[in-house]
């Protein structure tokens, strides 16, 4: 699906010349999903450039921060009721030297002053997010062309400092996996502990011995234990469990 270039043009005119942004502040998400044991991230591509994004951009000036994470991701993902926790402040002063919009307006013949906010330091905040990768239809609008999925350990030519943005990101879903993050995102309401399992070796990119993985988590006193699992085969049943209720 491609964006009228008419159309897309006219976005990023009226993008630019608005007031009504909060300036030198946006906002980045980076949101990993779980596919077939592999961890990958949600990246953007830019119109006509060879580089890549996370879900990002500007905060109205009546907008409160989590409402315009949330409101960015769905404006260009289409993703919706996501659970997005914010996780850190990126504030290098280079951190938007290879300014990839003063490339972008270049490429549609968009004139800009060239003190213009939008070419000026950016702080960012940063949230996250860890889903179902089935979850994300994803769509382009005016800025991206393009959404797609990349394995964290194989990611494509990024704008910004969005390399080091997914870094600390996935830092912080890997140190926090024992939270909400896993129980609320990628796992049914039963689950076996080999589904556990296999999401934590896949989130920490380490492989667990099953009995010590299994200590691991009921010593955390995370689960309540259901009845076993008949799948009809010849192999022993297994327990389900699932996430305790928070009071």
């Amino acid at each position: 699906m491609k964006i009228d270039d008419s159309k897309n043009k006219q976005d990023l005119q009226q993008l630019i010349d608005t007031q009504q942004f909060v300036e030198h502040i946006s906002v980045d998400c980076t949101i990993f999903g779980f596919d077939n044991g592999i961890l990958k991230v949600l990246l953007l591509k830019y119109h006509d450039l060879d580089v890549w994004s996370l879900p990002g951009g500007f905060i109205f000036n009546d907008e409160d921060l989590s409402d315009a994470a949330s409101r960015v991701l769905f404006e260009r993902t289409h993703l919706s009721d996501t659970f997005l926790e914010q996780f850190h402040t990126f504030g290098q002063i280079n951190r938007t030297a290879n300014n990839a919009h003063q490339i972008l307006l270049k490429h549609k013949n968009i004139e800009v002053p060239p003190d213009h906010w939008i070419f000026q330091r950016f702080i960012t905040v940063g949230y996250c997010s860890l889903i179902d990768f089935n979850l994300a239809g994803t769509f382009p609008n005016s800025l991206n062309e393009t959404c797609a999925w990349f394995e964290v350990n194989k990611l494509p030519k990024l704008a910004f400092d969005h390399e080091r943005i997914i870094e600390v990101g996935l830092n912080h879903i890997r140190k926090n996996i024992d939270t909400q993050i896993v129980a609320n995102n990628l796992l049914p309401e039963k689950f076996t502990m080999k589904d556990l399992q296999t999401v934590y070796e896949t989130v920490l990119d380490e492989k667990y011995r099953r009995n010590n993985f299994q200590r691991k988590i009921l010593a955390l006193n995370i689960l309540e234990r259901l009845e076993k699992f008949f799948d009809g085969s010849a192999n022993k049943a297994p327990y389900l469990y699932r996430f305790r209720r928070k009071n």
